[in-house]
């Protein structure tokens, strides 16, 4: 094992130093980074930070989109000995201040003019964040800002700079924290999970003897490296073996940016997926009668070869013909939408309903689910290239023990559990509990082939009325399956039946719609339409069949606009923040419970 996340970087740029690192995509160019000029620049970033009074045990805050300043930022403040804070760029002010006082951080690095400006802000606030560091700086800069460059610049004047880095990074312990990582506070005010260098290169190296990677894999990053999933995956785990990361330009720039990475591994969360999806069927929909026929009988047969890729039909030579066929019709067009050599995509973030999974494996893209927490470096557990189950987050990683509470909670014990919670011993005592054992607040199951399943949230979990209770995730997840479902979040605590907020997906319920003869102005009006909601009944009777009388959907509410992190029912990793949900909506709650 690697003594520190550092000495990995390392030994890496040591044995390959022309081979390319990062690239960062922008306006469609390429900006290419080999590993030996990656080190050189952690090295001269590192010096320079030094000598601007950054320390051992110093917290800094990273407020920055996925670029390869975020990387480069990342290992010098590690090598350090410092503590990373990453901050989601799409926060407020108003939360950065919160995270920069808690963290006890003196100095911020970050982006852009943008960012920027919400630094300064911070900065009065919180007289202790004495410094900004700027990527790309304004014209004029406050008195307590530098620029990133000049830093480096600052850096590389020393000619005893990488000598002093590399004695400094031999002497940094596995056990030495490397950064708080704030959960994302669906309920409650945020914590900073305090992990160490070990226990994130743990979760590096079991991830490593399970899924094969190495230098000729290249990553596509969207994800928000201030989130541990990225992090750990498309960041550390992408060095540790030698592989390239290209940058996506922006979240809505992906489908391009695939094209231009043609990423060979990808970690992405579930919403991605549901949006090819539908951006797949929707091309479908638009073309000739034929096109779609053709389109249709591939990807039936296409299904049934995926059934027997996993053992669940029979293979037959007729069945090979046809699939050769759709292949060469239709699958390999849509492996192409990815970059055309995309060996598996790896699902995290959120549930991944089973149905999807399928849908993408019947066009030869694999999708391995994994499930994992901030608080276990993340990943507990994943599923592998040739020993997957969809509708299960796989099995629990080298290392790691896994076990379910008489509750059906699921316990996690491990080199990759945190420390703790910054300043939070009541909190962390909460969690982790004197065997080590860390308390998920998850419910699942753990079949006999020892993949384990993820079935709710202790603290989601519906109790009706009548004493029935109730998981809505998996619910939800099935509704969400309608291409006119975009989200569900299901209520109903104390309740006779239970209730639900439907957020449509607008565009394909418009076309419903027109196909109809419907008359509306906008969304609002569209959604008050009694044939709508007579429709989205209808999807949702229709993919409620297999529940119990007691579980299905009674009454909803139809809302006319989208969920998104700016309005506060997303977390910036696009989780649904129930608790905030059930606040703003509590009118519309209140009426369908009467």
């Amino acid at each position: 094992m690697y003594r520190n996340l550092c000495t990995v970087l390392a030994e890496v740029a040591d044995r390959q130093p022309q081979h390319l690192a990062l690239v960062r995509i922008l306006k469609a160019q390429t900006y290419p980074l080999t590993y030996g000029e990656y080190l050189r620049r952690v090295i001269h970033l590192s010096a320079g930070l030094e000598a601007t009074g950054v320390s051992f045990g110093d917290r800094v805050l990273l407020l920055s989109e996925n670029r390869p300043e975020w990387a480069i930022a990342d290992y010098a403040l590690l090598s350090l000995g410092a503590i990373v804070v990453p901050v989601y760029p799409s926060l407020p002010a108003g939360q950065i201040e919160y995270l920069a006082r808690d963290s006890g951080a003196r100095v911020i690095i970050v982006s852009d003019e943008k960012q920027y400006r919400k630094a300064v802000e911070v900065s009065r606030a919180v007289p202790q964040l004495e410094t900004i560091v700027v990527m790309d700086p304004p014209a004029q800069l406050a008195s307590n800002a530098i620029s990133f460059a000049d830093i480096e610049r600052r850096g590389a004047e020393d000619a005893e700079t990488e000598n002093r880095f590399r004695e400094r990074i031999a002497q940094i312990p596995p056990d030495h924290v490397a950064t708080f990582i704030y959960t994302s506070g669906t309920t409650g005010e945020p914590k900073g999970a305090m992990l160490t260098h070990g226990n994130l290169l743990s979760n590096v190296e079991a991830s490593l003897q399970i899924i094969d990677a190495g230098p000729d894999d290249v990553f596509l990053s969207f994800l928000p490296l201030s989130h541990v999933f990225e992090r750990m995956g498309g960041h550390f785990t992408a060095v540790a073996c030698g592989a390239t990361v290209y940058y996506c330009e922006t979240l809505f720039t992906i489908a391009r940016d695939m094209q231009i990475a043609r990423p060979t591994v990808m970690l992405a969360v579930p919403r991605l997926f549901q949006s090819m999806r539908d951006r797949i069927m929707e091309t479908v929909t638009k073309q000739p009668p034929l096109r779609r026929r053709i389109f249709h009988w591939a990807f039936r047969n296409a299904s049934k070869a995926a059934q027997a890729v996993r053992g669940e039909r029979r293979w037959t030579p007729w069945l090979r013909f046809k699939h050769r066929l759709a292949d060469r019709l239709v699958l390999q067009k849509i492996r192409a939408l990815t970059g055309g050599r995309l060996r598996f995509f790896v699902s995290g973030g959120a549930a991944l309903g089973r149905s999807t999974a399928e849908f993408f494996h019947a066009f030869g893209i694999l999708i391995l689910e994994g499930y994992g927490l901030t608080e276990t470096s993340p990943v507990v557990a994943v599923n592998r290239p040739h020993d997957y189950r969809f509708g299960t987050v796989g099995k629990p990683i080298p290392g790691v023990q896994v076990r379910i509470a008489e509750d059906g909670e699921i316990l996690v014990r491990g080199p990759n559990v945190m420390q703790g919670y910054y300043n939070k011993p009541a909190e962390t005592a909460e969690v982790i509990d004197p065997d080590g054992w860390f308390h998920t607040g998850d419910l699942g199951s753990i079949d006999s082939d020892g993949f384990l399943s993820i079935t709710g949230r202790k603290k989601d979990i519906i109790v009706l009325a009548n004493g029935k209770n109730v998981s809505p995730v998996p619910i939800e997840e099935q509704l969400k399956t309608s291409p006119y479902i975009s989200e569900a979040v299901l209520f109903g605590d104390e309740q006779d039946v239970i209730t639900a907020l439907i957020v449509p997906q607008f565009e394909r319920l418009r076309e419903w719609a027109n196909l109809q003869g419907l008359t509306f102005g906008n969304d609002a009006d569209l959604v008050a339409l009694p044939e709508v909601k007579q429709f989205i009944k209808q999807e949702i009777e229709r993919l409620s069949t297999n529940l119990a009388e007691f579980e299905k959907v009674r009454r909803f509410t139809l809302l006319d606009h989208p969920f998104s992190i700016e309005t506060g029912e997303l977390t910036p990793t696009l989780k649904v923040r129930r608790h905030f949900i059930k606040q703003r909506y509590a009118k519309e709650l209140e009426a369908m419970a009467r």
